[in-house]
């Protein structure tokens, strides 16, 4: 089977910096004072209007946020804050947001400010070795944040590897692959016992996703949408030359609004391809069709055994059944 990826004309990232005085105009310091490998790309995308940079003087509200405590102190103390912003068409993708993130960096560690990504949720750190933005482009540096639901009402029964069956109530959906003009990915119905092995291996999947896919957009600037394999061959995170590459399976995955477990905030990442429009949103993981065991089981096997084969499988209305 073969999924269609629609690639939109043009992609937004977002960056906000919450302050408690900004005692300069943005506009004296971007794109003047950003400093590395990105000031040339940042007075290039001031000049064309791919980057904006917007002072609003009143409290940023956040929403859907996953910030810590001391985060979420130093955000109530904010009276002000600065929108980073860069529009540009896919394919100049990564570097687009980068330069977008270079210069919010350079603005809160100026001002002492709290970086915030709104698509994940999530602090940006803008000091020690994280001060300012690193000069290549890695997944995990901060791109995608991981949304981890536990969407049973009831009390969750203890998992014991005796009976992996009992608990079920694991959602797993990342944030922040949209950024790039891709679904996100989920993977629902393991036991929140697991939720570091989930955690791990939807992370393997979206760097996989996302590195064929920015590569495929530097390569068809002029594509409106992109085709992909419904199988992956993905190789193991800790050995990624030394083990044979296991398979991923890839189909839609449709969620139901409102359903429990789903956070206000990050609801509009479960939402399914609108009926008849064949867009993709997000994907599902879950074992592959004939896996003689639970959820648990195969979640296990995936995450100790690379070759393994795992299924980002299609479910409409409810979790995958074990």
């Amino acid at each position: 089977m073969k999924i269609v990826l629609p690639l939109p004309a043009t992609m937004t990232s977002v960056f906000i910096v919450a302050v408690e005085h900004l005692p300069f105009e943005a506009g004296s310091y971007v794109p003047w004072r950003v400093g590395g490998p990105y000031r040339r790309a940042a007075i290039d995308a001031i000049t064309n209007g791919t980057l904006t940079v917007t002072h609003h003087r009143t409290p940023w509200k956040p929403t859907g946020t996953t910030l810590t405590g001391d985060e979420r102190r130093r955000l109530r103390r904010t009276r002000q804050h600065v929108v980073v912003s860069a529009t540009a068409p896919p394919h100049r993708l990564p570097a687009a947001a980068q330069v977008a993130r270079a210069a919010a960096r350079a603005l809160a560690r100026e001002c002492d400010g709290l970086l915030i990504d709104p698509l994940t949720g999530a602090a940006v750190l803008t000091c020690g070795r994280c001060a300012a933005e690193p000069p290549a482009f890695r997944l995990d540096d901060d791109w995608v944040s991981w949304d981890v639901q536990v969407h049973d009402a009831t009390t969750c029964p203890p998992w014991g590897p005796a009976d992996p069956g009992l608990c079920d109530c694991l959602r797993v959906t990342s944030r922040g692959l949209c950024r790039f003009a891709l679904p996100e990915i989920t993977l629902d119905g393991a036991a929140c016992a697991h939720h570091l092995c989930a955690t791990d291996l939807l992370r393997r999947v979206a760097t996989h996703l996302a590195t064929d896919h920015l590569g495929y957009l530097a390569a068809h600037p002029e594509a409106t949408t992109r085709v992909i394999d419904d199988f992956l061959h993905i190789r193991s995170s800790d050995r990624p030359e030394g083990d044979l590459p296991f398979g991923v399976r890839l189909t839609p995955y449709d969620t139901e609004p409102g359903e429990r477990g789903h956070a206000a905030g990050v609801r509009h990442l479960k939402v399914g391809p609108t009926p008849g429009t064949g867009e993709i949103t997000c994907l599902k993981v879950g074992p592959p069709s004939g896996f003689p065991g639970s959820m648990n089981d195969w979640l296990c096997t995936a995450h100790l055994a690379p070759r393994s084969s795992l299924t980002l499988a299609h479910s409409a209305t409810r979790a995958l059944a074990a």
